[in-house]
């Protein structure tokens, strides 16, 4: 069983895929939603702590 943080790095391009699994185009299309997904979150965590680091100074 994977980790999670192994499936986070293999969205993202930094840990390359492993060749044993199956892709098609239903897989392709699902780490692509994961991907911007993730981004997005990322994104918006760092404009909320943008924030309350404003708040506080």
């Amino acid at each position: 069983m994977k980790s999670i943080w192994r499936q986070i790095l293999q969205y993202l391009f930094i840990k390359k895929r492993d060749k044993s699994e199956p892709l098609n185009t239903n897989t392709k299309l699902m780490h692509g939603m994961n991907r911007i997904s993730i981004i997005v979150f990322l994104i918006a965590i760092i404009v909320m702590l943008i924030k309350v680091i404003r708040h506080y100074l």
